[in-house]
């Protein structure tokens, strides 16, 4: 029971991660969306006349089309960086079936769809299956739900027949290059399911969407908070995902398009000259604007009250720690080196905190804030919010930031003081007649000058013992900013150790799975590691 506890543990974390790559490149091109199409729109080149050169609209023109290459052809790259994400050898081959596996599963719907003499042009029958092109194939569109699927099934083929042996006659199909064989007929038999089960399955979706449009500003307060609650075990990428690409955020026609999800809907509004309408004009009440409160203001003001509350001679050796972390939070969109600084000790005060993002949807909600993408850091207010003009309302922004800072600066200095919380800077330091012994772990004394640290602060070979040597990992992954591990043995794993050495947390969800709160830079510190840890 444990082991499949595990298990699936490590599953859900590394489907989670899976994500990342994909979602890394759509807010890449929502940038490049947004500002490609703010400049060459009517509303900006009216005011700024000299955009409307031929150059200038050139160039702004390929940016919005350069963007649009993660929406159009959204649900095959997560068909693709499923597999490549959960494949732990062989990664290319499990990406490349997975490419195949998604068209053969749409080239299967495609044929019992015309063998069934369904019209591809009736729009009760467009409506009933929906129907779409999909990589230039008249299909079924399953959107992320679909490529989920094919990701999840070519993962478990890749995993279970990379090594495949067949008969001397047959022995050039084997090995490596059965996965895509085996994965196209395995996803065109799911293809020839895809007709019959999926009008149910749609309108169950779209029911759920219909609950979550009926509880209004509610709805995105309910998702907020849930994200936020998510986040410490690594699951919230699960919920983001269906919101933002699936009918449960919302779906509505975009130029004459039928478009489901959030993100999908905003997307599409953008490259859209005509004024939205319905779901369109509330799909951004589950995006980056309802987080820009918290994001802009209010953890920024919790890092001050974290730094006035350590004590004076403290002060300085947690000020980059602090200011670092408003920077990622700020700038990238990124929380967790600051929220990890209070969840483990007063798990009460991240509560309050996930109540605040909930909160800052509403708000945002309510006020009819219409900025969107994914981030809420201040490129995303930036792009998408002043350089749309005032109808995104991101005058409001600033102001609703203010009053989230004050909101946290006083709550989190009241808690510190009043409850005794130890956050960063308020245990004086202590002489401690062991510490010499732990230097040579840190990587001090004769050998420290040899090491080379990441970012000049991370010592992978004491992380490393610090885990419990390579021996005590079976799998070792990352996503944005922890390391996402599967050991033989959690409680080897040294927990203040590891803060030492500048993890900002670790979370031990059960006896097998550990995540090591990094930071940014946990992408050069897992590369490292995996140069130390053998391959299984």
């Amino acid at each position: 029971m444990k082991k499949t506890k595990a298990a699936l543990w490590e599953f859900l974390q590394g489907l989670g991660k899976t994500f990342m790559l994909p979602v890394a490149l759509l807010a890449f091109c929502g940038i490049m969306l947004g500002i490609g199409s703010s400049l060459s729109s009517d509303a900006v080149t009216g005011n700024l006349t000299f955009l409307k050169g031929e150059g200038f609209h050139l160039v702004f023109t390929w940016m919005a089309n350069t963007g649009l290459v993660a929406f159009k052809f959204l649900p095959v790259l997560f068909a693709m960086a499923i597999p490549l994400g959960l494949a732990r050898e062989d990664k290319g081959v499990a990406a490349f079936s997975g490419f195949v596996g998604f068209a053969a599963m749409n080239l299967a719907v495609n044929f019992l769809l015309t063998a069934k003499g369904v019209d591809f042009k009736d729009e009760k029958a467009i409506a009933h299956y929906g129907i779409a092109d999909v990589l230039g194939v008249e299909s079924i569109d399953t959107g992320l739900l679909g490529a989920v699927a094919v990701g999840v099934i070519v993962a478990v083929l890749h995993r279970r027949f990379r090594t495949q042996k067949m008969p001397d006659a047959l022995a050039f199909f084997g090995g490596l290059r059965f996965v895509p064989i085996i994965s196209a007929l395995v996803l065109s038999a799911v293809g020839l399911l895809i007709p019959l089960l999926w009008p149910t399955f749609n309108s169950w979706i779209t029911a759920v969407g219909r609950g979550i449009g009926h509880a209004g500003v509610f709805g995105p307060f309910f998702f907020g908070m849930g994200e936020v609650l998510l986040r410490p075990i690594g699951l919230h990428h699960i919920l983001v995902a269906m919101f933002r690409f699936t009918d449960v955020g919302g779906a509505g026609a975009v130029c004459g398009e039928q478009v489901s999800g959030a993100l999908n809907l905003f997307y599409a509004q953008l490259n859209c000259k005509a004024a939205p309408t319905g779901d369109v004009t509330t799909a951004t009440h589950f995006l980056s604007q309802g987080k820009m409160a918290v994001y802009l203001g209010g953890l920024p003001g919790a890092a001050l009250a974290m730094y006035h509350c350590a004590h004076r001679k403290m002060r300085p050796e947690i000020k980059a720690l602090l200011i670092s972390g408003v920077v990622a939070c700020v700038v990238g969109g990124i929380t967790e080196p600051l929220e990890f600084l209070f969840l483990f000790i007063a798990p009460w005060l991240y509560l309050i905190h996930a109540v605040l993002v909930g909160l800052g949807f509403l708000t945002a909600a309510v006020l009819g804030v219409f900025i969107g993408n994914t981030d809420g850091n201040v490129i995303d207010w930036l792009v998408f919010g002043v350089l749309q003009g005032t109808t995104t309302k991101w005058y409001l922004v600033p102001v609703i930031a203010a009053i989230w800072f004050a909101a946290y600066y006083f709550l989190f200095r009241w808690a510190i003081v009043k409850f005794n919380l130890k956050t960063p800077g308020r245990d004086e330091p202590e002489p401690d007649a062991q510490e010499p012994e732990d230097e040579p772990a840190d990587g001090a004394g004769e050998a420290a000058p040899q090491r080379e640290l990441i970012a000049g602060k991370y010592d992978a070979v004491a992380i490393l013992e610090a885990i419990g040597g390579p021996g005590n990992i079976t799998s070792l992954d990352n996503c944005i900013t922890r390391l996402r591990m599967t050991v033989e043995d959690a409680e080897r794993v040294d927990e203040a150790r590891l803060k030492k050495l500048g993890a900002v947390g670790v979370v031990k969800l059960d006896a097998h799975n550990v995540q090591v709160i990094i930071g940014p830079q946990v992408q050069s510190v897992k590369d490292a590691l995996a140069t130390m840890v053998p391959a299984g």
